[in-house]
């Protein structure tokens, strides 16, 4: 059991890994050249002059110093007020609430997908290793995990959503708008782990307490299931948390191939329009889901493991 103090110190670890980021990011963004007034001006059709310029400059505090502005966005953060867009002039917190159910969605479904998948290819390796289905699946994993997931999913369009005409290509509706971004997300991650979830079945396979509950006479798909599938499944946990995160980010990349309005072209939009705020939301959001991810993943993984339950 999780004693108080770890907990306290997780929260603090937690908190300084997503102030180095945020940190990390205004400093990328307030190094890198251009004027942000400027192309804002420009992306608003106008050709801006030098007053103009100043102006808007002044209206969103860049000509103040870096550290002066971070130790203010940093202050309002704590207050729960992420800012103003600098794009759409609306409060950032409403624009990440308007284009966030649909990357929840994809990276729910693609969590699923990666559970099953794993789970599905992990089984059937261990219990056919060394056989033509444990090949297979191993020569899959090589090939998928090769490949990036927005790669992957502009083959799955072309072949599944061009060729065959099976499921739509891109935007949002229907369940059936999802599969195949969640799929590109999930498949290299999904069997990959199964991979993983392959070696902890054999390994436990071997183990002297199941040649034992096999010299009792229980049978093989009791033993299985019973025995053998919880023991191995330990470990996976903590493999299924972290990617949860994973796919929230990788979510954003895949939503930009697909056409989806989710947080990926919120992002895109607000790193071309140089919107530090709205970047700077997104960026924290991303490391607030991992540390939160992490945090509660250890903690079931410490609950299911009687190993790291009694040595917190």
């Amino acid at each position: 059991m999780i004693t108080a103090p770890n907990w306290i110190t997780r929260c603090v670890y937690g908190g300084f890994v997503l102030w180095g980021i945020s940190l990390f990011t205004f400093i990328l963004f307030a190094l890198s050249p251009g004027d942000p007034a400027e192309i804002i001006l420009s992306n608003q059709s106008q050709a801006p002059g030098q007053e103009q310029i100043d102006a808007l400059r002044h209206t969103l505090a860049l000509d103040r110093s870096w550290p002066v502005r971070y130790m203010c966005w940093m202050g309002r953060v704590f207050t729960g007020d992420l800012g103003i867009s600098w794009q759409t002039g609306r409060p950032v917190s409403a624009e990440i609430l308007m284009c966030l159910a649909p990357t929840l969605e994809l990276a729910l479904v693609a969590f699923v997908m990666v559970v099953l998948l794993s789970g599905a290819s992990g089984m059937i390796a261990a219990v056919f290793r060394h056989r033509f289905a444990d090949h297979l699946i191993g020569l899959l994993t090589v090939l998928s995990s090769a490949m990036p997931p927005f790669w992957l999913g502009i083959m799955l369009a072309w072949g599944i959503s061009l060729k065959l005409k099976l499921l739509p290509v891109s935007g949002q509706g229907s369940f059936a708008h999802v599969i195949l971004p969640a799929l590109s997300l999930a498949l290299g991650i999904g069997l990959l782990q199964g991979s993983m979830l392959r070696s902890a079945l054999v390994k436990t396979m071997d183990a002297d307490f199941i040649r034992f509950a096999r010299s009792r006479g229980l049978g093989s798909f009791k033993i299985f299931f019973r025995h053998i599938l919880p023991h191995a499944l330990v470990p996976m946990i903590s493999l299924w948390g972290i990617c949860l995160g994973q796919l929230l980010g990788g979510a954003m990349i895949v939503e930009s191939v697909f056409a989806r309005p989710g947080l990926g072209r919120l992002t895109v939009q607000a790193v071309m329009a140089r919107d530090i705020p709205m970047v700077q939301a997104l960026v924290l959001l991303i490391c607030l889901t991992f540390v939160a991810v992490n945090g509660l993943t250890d903690l079931i993984h410490r609950r299911l493991d009687p190993v790291m339950g009694a040595n917190p």
